[in-house]
């Protein structure tokens, strides 16, 4: 009978330990392993990771039914989105007692009044990467999005340029590029942003979310439209490799997009409690610096800051300065008609 007791008792063991597990539905490279190491041993659990790499990725995916993801790191644009369908539960501010570490300036979102549903977690900057070398040695400019757009500087560079595979992000290039804002509701607008992407795909190598970091790390591609913490990533590896090379990022002078990332809880999620542990965790000062330090992201949280490397907190494709900042700009979600409209933009792209 106690044998019998005691193999009960390691299988209810067993089967706790098992449950304890954290489901994170995450952007490709946006928590470190150290990060989620520490945080594992801390809490005894374990956390496990699905990724995508654009936000309309992640959207369509819940939308389609996909369910038991306690967290989702989306863009400001994205809260919004969730908000709107009611898939997500309130943050229990209460179970937070580092939320007080984030800088004023995030505590009441456009996107989501209040912060009841979102915390900010990570900044980016969607903009230009580029192997210095070769973009000196062609003598092409590297801070205006006519480097991808415009035929007189993709006819030197053909076959070496990637760009994003998202709607939102390609179009909203093009917009800045026009001298439009990427939240312009006239449909107009956007088309002549799809005719200034058409007249340059043929120069382009590809559309690539992830693939670029190592592209550009390696010297395949010499130009990559893409985030600003997989530049710095690239340029991270480039140089651990000791390339012959270098690589630089600059957000255009015609403006670029701003994203805020945060954490929301999923109404699917099983762990409710384990989310907001693992959010807590994130806020302390120490581990979030690790998004900058090790993810190469800008920094909502107050309390990262003496902990961030000088060098990165000095670096204005992370940290931009205030005349930067003037230049950029947040996606909105749109109406219906509107995103079916650009929905149907991206098809002619795409297929053409």
């Amino acid at each position: 009978m106690r044998r019998l007791l005691a193999a009960l008792a390691c299988v209810l063991a067993s089967s706790a330990a098992a449950e304890d597990v954290l489901h994170l539905y995450n952007w490709n490279n946006y928590v470190s392993e150290e990060t989620l190491a520490r945080f594992e041993a801390a809490c005894r659990c374990r956390v496990k990771q699905d990724y995508y790499s654009d936000n309309e990725e992640m959207l369509a995916k819940l939308e389609a039914g996909a369910a038991g993801y306690d967290l989702l790191v989306p863009t400001g644009n994205a809260v919004e989105s969730l908000i709107r369908r009611g898939a997500l539960r309130p943050v229990d501010k209460s179970r937070l007692s580092n939320l007080g570490n984030l800088k004023p300036e995030y505590r009441d979102p456009w996107y989501d009044p209040g912060g009841k549903y979102s915390v900010p977690y990570a900044t980016s900057i969607t903009l230009l990467g580029y192997n210095r070398e070769k973009l000196r040695e062609l003598g092409l400019p590297t801070d205006t999005w006519a480097l991808i757009f415009e035929p007189r500087h993709l006819e030197r560079i053909r076959g070496k340029v990637t760009v994003l595979n998202s709607q939102r992000e390609l179009l909203g290039a093009a917009m800045r590029y026009l001298g439009y804002s990427v939240q312009e509701r006239d449909p107009a607008r956007w088309a002549e942003a799809k005719a200034v992407i058409l007249r340059a795909k043929p120069y382009w190598a590809a559309f690539s979310n992830s693939t670029y970091i190592k592209d550009l790390a390696i010297g395949n591609i010499w130009v990559a439209h893409g985030y600003s913490n997989d530049m710095f990533r690239a340029r991270e590896d480039a140089k651990a490799a000791k390339r012959p090379f270098t690589i630089g990022f600059t957000t255009p002078k015609e403006g670029a997009v701003l994203a805020v990332d945060g954490f929301v809880l999923h109404k699917s999620g099983r762990r409710p409690d384990l989310a907001h542990r693992f959010i807590d965790f994130m806020l302390e000062g120490r581990n979030a610096a690790d998004v900058s330090n090790l993810i190469g992201a800008g920094n909502p949280n107050a309390a990262a800051m003496p902990f961030v490397s000088p060098e990165i907190a000095a670096e204005p494709a992370i940290f931009p300065p205030a005349a930067d900042l003037a230049r950029l700009e947040m996606l909105r979600d749109f109406d219906p008609a509107l995103r079916r409209s650009l929905s149907r933009l991206w098809t002619e792209i795409k297929v053409r």
